[in-house]
């Protein structure tokens, strides 16, 4: 890709001189160590949960990052116009499927977050997530359009509050959470009243008493955060033990012993496995390339005058980056434990291309539009 002329016109030859390289660059490093991660962490895993074979397995999350990476870069040549109806169509479907899951859907855990798939367990929220952002922000930014009578700001709350009551029934409350923060993000971003920003303030905290209140597992896990003696906190003894093992170095690739008897070693814990096995240094190399994207996304959009292309850019971010915190905050004891994934790093064939779909979003939406750029538009 780096001979492409400035001069090349083909479709190609102009996404390589629009999009953001440094930010693909950034996004590949993290799908590299999700496959590092996996060779560490599913052998031990497969042969816990009795899977009939390990190479099976391992093989399963090569094939989903090598087709996140498909759907990053292919989604990534779309132009503003093409991801707005991509989104449109997927929060359709998405939405459709999400609700399906409270009928047809798998127990898991007490919760129905999944469908029935031949091959995997179909989680059709993850897709939801990305998709809503962008069709929230396209609503918001019609309403806010010179002369629009379309009143876009309170198709946005609606369709939340849609998703918000099938999250809930679920229940996902992580996934409420995240999809929560990015609207409020978007609406704060369009000029929403200081004084209604306190209100949904007092709102969201209030949320969060109902949910405390509500759902005995959240309860639970905050009670067991502020007080480690209430309960079960098997896995975060460990995570944080295989974080002292690792030190600044780690053991070394392969030589982690804690994942053996860490549950969710491949999914919700994988930095601590990382931690373990290539330490300290590596933990803050990972946590710098999920900061690097969000920082470097923000200030891309310092000089974008389109308003859906800001408030669509700054939903994506802020689930990617929420939902990276929350992972590795959890990991390190820092907040209560949520079960989500580390983005395109954990294990899972929803979440990573749910993941790579939003960045492919951000990535077209962020590339350049200049004089050469204005074919993006089109």
């Amino acid at each position: 890709m780096a001979s492409f002329s400035r001069t090349d016109t083909s479709v190609l030859g102009r996404w390589w001189w629009t999009v953001d390289r440094l930010t693909l660059s950034a996004l590949l490093a993290l799908i590299g160590f999700g496959y590092v991660m996996m060779l560490a962490a599913s052998p031990a895993v497969a042969e816990r949960i009795g899977a009939t074979s390990r190479h099976l397995f391992f093989a399963r999350q090569v094939i989903y990052l090598a087709l996140a990476a498909a759907v990053m870069v292919g989604v990534s040549l779309l132009s503003p116009k093409s991801v707005r109806r991509l989104a449109l169509l997927g929060c359709g479907g998405a939405l459709v499927l999400t609700a399906a899951t409270l009928l047809i859907g798998v127990e898991i855990k007490g919760a129905r977050r999944w469908l029935p798939v031949p091959g995997l367990s179909l989680q059709p929220s993850e897709f939801l997530k990305p998709c809503f952002a962008v069709v929230a922000a396209w609503l918001i930014a019609e309403s806010k359009a010179p002369g629009s009578r379309l009143p876009g700001t309170m198709l946005a709350l609606g369709l939340y509050v849609f998703i918000a009551i099938i999250l809930k029934s679920q229940p996902d409350i992580g996934m409420l959470l995240v999809i929560t923060a990015v609207v409020f993000a978007q609406l704060f971003i369009a000029g929403l009243n200081l004084v209604l920003v306190g209100g949904a303030g007092l709102l969201g905290i209030a949320a969060a008493g109902m949910a405390y209140l509500m759902f005995p597992h959240v309860q639970s896990r905050v009670q067991r955060f502020l007080d480690p003696t209430s309960g079960d906190n098997y896995q975060v003894n460990v995570a944080l033990e295989a974080f002292g093992y690792g030190g600044l170095f780690g053991r070394g690739p392969g030589e982690g012993r804690l994942k053996n008897v860490l549950p969710d070693a491949h999914a919700d814990f994988v930095f601590a496995v990382a931690g373990e096995e290539f330490g300290m240094v590596v933990c803050l190399l990972i946590l710098a390339l999920f900061l690097f994207i969000v920082v470097r996304g923000l200030l891309r959009l310092l000089g974008e005058a389109d308003l859906f292309v800001v408030l669509a850019s700054a939903g994506l971010l802020t689930q990617f980056g929420l939902q990276a915190f929350v992972n590795m905050a959890s990991s390190l004891h820092l907040i209560p434990t949520k079960g989500m994934t580390l983005p395109l790093v954990s294990y899972g064939g929803s979440s990573v291309i749910a993941i790579a779909l939003g960045m492919g979003m951000l990535l077209a939406l962020t590339r350049r539009r200049g004089p050469r750029g204005a074919e993006a538009d089109a």
